[in-house]
């Protein structure tokens, strides 16, 4: 496993919810950020630089929160 430096931690709001996100830089170089949901739930985006892959990360989490809402109430378990 490739050692993962923290290098930014923030939060976001969507949808009125709050969720952290860490961008963590790998030994290549690259940054991933990432957002846990829930044990084992987690997104990561990633990219060449801290702010690409925040950048890329800020724009897929409303939809893979709005994937995560429609998934529950599908299954019948409404937020």
């Amino acid at each position: 496993m490739s050692e993962e430096i923290l290098v930014h931690k923030t939060e976001t709001v969507v949808h009125g919810d709050t969720y952290e996100i860490m961008v963590f830089c790998g030994a290549d170089g690259r940054h991933f950020a990432k957002t846990h949901f829930s044990e084992g739930d987690i997104i990561i985006n990633d990219g060449p630089t801290l702010e690409e892959a925040l950048a890329k990360h800020d724009k897929l989490l409303p939809l893979a929160i709005s994937s995560r809402k429609v998934m529950h109430d599908f299954r019948g378990h409404p937020k």
